[in-house]
């Protein structure tokens, strides 16, 4: 059952109904969680903590997106994309991850984490670490890659860094016509500017998307932001 909004939302709603009726916070979170579909609120905050976010991510993914994966440092972007790759490849699909920020023996250690053993997938997981990669360098790469394959960049706002490449706004252009032609799904992960403050707000947003060079960021079918352990979609 999918829940009218975030979880962080519906706890300030029931913080409101307990001061305008008077009533215990409890009992204004069960009325919420009863509005919900639950009984209790306890039944409510199980079954969010229970849905992983990769499992909430991989359900909203589509072929032909490009869709933008933004936290704070620290906060499990990388490990999240590994593990779309890998439930990706359990369902005899296809995955690459292309970073120039991690190296195969960090995305080794990040399979052994999860329990993984990277070997078993090799024949289905292009794991590319070369300076040179941009969307040019991707495309070409890929130019064979079956439909459906996910297409992990680590991360976004490395794509320009050497002046020879082409301006973001224009490699990202370039990866989603080619996410579109293919029909794969393109995941770019994201820095997050560090005014953000968590402690306004549980997860950061679009405007929050650290951007050094400009960037039309309605290019993304998508835009997920994690922070500890809340996950937000959206539509940019």
């Amino acid at each position: 059952m999918k829940l009218s909004a975030p979880i962080y939302v519906l706890k300030q709603q029931a913080k409101v109904l307990s001061r305008k009726e008077g009533i215990p916070l409890h009992q204004a979170l069960d009325r919420i969680a009863n509005q919900e579909g639950f009984s209790t609120w306890s039944l409510l905050s199980a079954r969010t903590t229970s849905e992983k976010p990769v499992s909430t991510l991989l359900a909203q993914l589509r072929s032909g997106d490009l869709v933008l994966l933004g936290s704070r440092p620290g906060q499990g972007k990388t490990r999240l994309s590994i593990e779309l790759a890998i439930q990706t490849m359990r369902r005899g699909g296809q995955a690459a991850f292309f970073t120039l920020d991690f190296t195969s023996a960090d995305v080794a250690s990040c399979f052994k984490d999860l329990g993984e053993d990277l070997g078993k997938f090799v024949d289905r997981f292009l794991v590319d670490e070369s300076d040179l990669i941009c969307a040019e360098y991707i495309v070409s790469r890929l130019a064979s890659a079956p439909a459906n394959t996910l297409v992990v960049i680590d991360y976004l706002q490395l794509l320009d860094q050497k002046r020879e490449n082409p301006d973001l706004m224009y490699q990202v252009q370039q990866l989603r016509d080619f996410a579109r032609e293919r029909q794969l799904i393109v995941l770019c992960l994201s820095q997050i500017d560090r005014k953000y403050d968590p402690t306004n707000r549980p997860c950061p947003g679009i405007d929050d998307v650290r951007m050094p060079n400009p960037l039309d960021l309605s290019l993304f079918d998508k835009a997920c932001f994690l922070n500890q352990d809340t996950m937000q979609i959206a539509s940019p």
